[in-house]
């Protein structure tokens, strides 16, 4: 028996409904179709060997060779979060990525600002969350992962990584996303505004380059450095300049350079 069957053993049952394609243009418009059709209300994951048109980040083109990662979506209902709450959707779900990793293993995790998952400095997970809102609150989440299992070779993607190039050893692609299944559902049970403390400190204790120097793009291409301090409850960084000035950022006002 895997010491993946193992692990799993430890959690508690889920009840997710599994999809599984062979080739699809995007896990995460299939499962947003499938809730315009069926007005999903509990837990489904749809699994490709092969995206064509899987994305990452800011319109990015994710890469995998077929049958060789992890490119799955998940559906996951959120029971009345208010809006200015969403970018918990991404701690938990960046935790449960981590435990995932941790259960297998893999060293040096970190999270990579908002939702990159690093081992040392490669870059071995992508998530994309689109989160679904119903009467100003949210009704749940559609969550696209990328992990890099089995594949070593990378075009032009000198920061990327997988579980085998960082690990030398070869994993079944199916007992990882079980695991990583079950460890999103434990996630999700913690999704709850009395544990936003825990989630966002867990959160820090993992965030990539927090407290050191480091080197940021902003919008127009300028370089300046700051101090990675904190993540805000919207999910923005908040960075330490020069003479004191804490500044906090979204997305798409800065890129953190590794």
């Amino acid at each position: 028996m895997s010491v993946i069957s193992d692990i799993c053993k430890t959690f508690t049952p889920y009840y997710m409904h599994i999809i599984k394609v062979d080739a699809i243009d995007s896990t995460n418009t299939f499962l947003k179709d499938l809730n315009r059709e069926k007005n999903l209300v509990t837990s489904v994951c749809v699994t490709a060997n092969e995206q064509k048109a899987g994305k990452g980040q800011m319109g990015t083109v994710w890469q995998s060779n077929y049958a060789e990662n992890l490119t799955c979506s998940v559906f996951i209902p959120v029971e009345g979060l208010k809006l200015e709450d969403q970018f918990f959707v991404s701690i938990v779900t960046s935790l449960a990525i981590c435990d995932t990793l941790k259960n297998l293993l893999i060293p040096k995790i970190s999270i990579k600002w908002p939702n990159d998952i690093l081992s040392d400095r490669l870059k071995i997970c992508g998530v994309l969350i689109e989160n679904l809102v119903k009467n100003g609150r949210l009704s749940g989440a559609i969550i696209g992962i990328g992990l890099n299992i089995n594949q070593i070779k990378f075009d032009n993607l000198p920061q990327a990584g997988s579980l085998k190039l960082v690990s030398g050893q070869n994993f079944n692609i199916e007992e990882v996303l079980n695991l990583l299944l079950k460890n999103i559902e434990n996630g999700f049970s913690k999704l709850n505004p009395l544990n936003f403390k825990y989630l966002r400190d867990e959160y820090h204790s993992l965030l990539f380059r927090k407290n050191k120097p480091s080197t940021f793009l902003d919008t127009e291409g300028n370089s300046f450095v700051g101090i990675i301090q904190a993540i805000t409850n919207e999910g923005k960084l908040q960075v330490l300049l020069e003479d004191e000035i804490l500044e906090d950022y979204d997305l798409k006002e800065i890129k953190l350079l590794y």
